[in-house]
């Protein structure tokens, strides 16, 4: 082959080179291995399409990749979802609470805020942790949040008004958290886009009042709540409630797309026979538990009409045979659970 000819081979071959390269990205993350940097080669697509990508990650990994790449580092500061909780972040660790705060400020200071849709905040109420939580649940409520859970163990969360809207927000968990009735009820008049609402072990909520205004609202769970008395739901789509506690009453001005109910009170079999078929017409599925029942079967004036499924949970002392009316009163019945406590 002439010289011509070698030439017009090696420009060829550096042709398609340059067009190969041209489609990989060359991405460095600061490691060194014997005094050289090393670099990785990344196909090449635009940075929305990475960050994309990068925002599926979960948590973990996402962190690990910011490490690595400059490029993740920059999405990493606007990653949509972030896990702030013991497992995440301490499974592998010997470190006390106080690397545990540590941990979660350093993400929570290293973040924009920006982008920010779901957080999970699981902490302990120690020393170490209080100085923290005020800063850390202002960063956490942002007009753009749209799930929000917070584990605060015994911790105060007394959101004020001046927050404005949270007009994305959807899911709200409270886990022990130390909030009134009254602010809870304040919370959600922010809140119209708010889907799903769950209370564990909220100590302080005596009266939980929830506005019409919630129209996208279609699950309520209040669970070992003690101290509340009474819940007054005037949403007009709720459709699945889970309730328990010692006596906990239910005023729902609007009950017509109700589905799934769960209850567990005493005397929550009177109630049930008494008041649900009138107000709850759509009723599909019933599961109700009783430790203390006075057993007082009333006549029902209407039926369960669309009741299919049926789950009873009474002291194994007390009379089956009261139990009748339901059977009575839900002609489309399909299964029957009874279980004694």
């Amino acid at each position: 082959m002439g010289q011509k000819g070698r030439r017009r081979q090696n420009l060829a071959r550096n042709g398609v080179n340059r067009r190969k390269d041209s489609l990989y990205q060359q991405v460095g993350g600061g490691d060194s291995q014997n005094g050289e940097t090393l670099t990785y080669s990344m196909p090449y697509l635009p940075e929305d399409i990475w960050h994309r990508i990068h925002s599926l990650m979960p948590m973990r990994d996402a962190a690990r990749a910011a490490c690595l790449s400059r490029a993740f580092l920059h999405s990493w500061r606007c990653h949509p979802n972030l896990t702030l909780d013991w497992q995440t972040l301490c499974s592998k660790s010997k470190g006390g609470g106080g690397n545990f705060s540590r941990k979660i400020d350093s993400i929570i200071r290293n973040h924009s805020g920006i982008g920010l849709k779901r957080l999970e905040l699981d902490i302990f109420d120690d020393d170490r942790t209080l100085p923290y939580i005020d800063s850390w649940l202002q960063f956490a409520v942002t007009p753009g949040i749209e799930e929000l859970t917070l584990g605060l163990y015994k911790s105060a969360f007394r959101p004020m008004a001046e927050l404005g809207p949270l007009r994305s927000l959807t899911t709200l968990h409270l886990c022990s958290v130390r909030i009134t009735g009254d602010e809870v009820g304040c919370f959600l008049s922010n809140s119209p886009a708010l889907e799903q609402l769950k209370l564990y072990d909220c100590k302080e909520i005596i009266f939980l009042k929830i506005p019409c205004m919630l129209q996208r609202l279609r699950c309520l769970s209040v669970f070992s709540c003690w101290m509340l008395q009474l819940i007054e739901c005037k949403a007009p789509n709720l459709s699945n409630i889970y309730a328990s506690g010692e006596n906990i009453k239910l005023s729902l001005s609007e009950a017509l797309c109700m589905k799934d109910l769960c209850m567990c009170f005493p005397n929550v079999i009177g109630y049930a026979l008494a008041e649900l078929p009138s107000i709850m017409p759509t009723l599909e599925t019933l599961e109700i538990g009783s430790e203390d029942e006075v057993v007082n079967t009333p006549m029902l004036p209407t039926k369960f009409i669309h009741l299919k499924h049926l789950n009873i949970q009474i002291t194994e002392s007390d009379d089956y045979f009261h139990l009748a009316s339901f059977l009575d009163a839900s002609p489309s019945l399909e299964t029957l659970f009874l279980d004694g406590i």
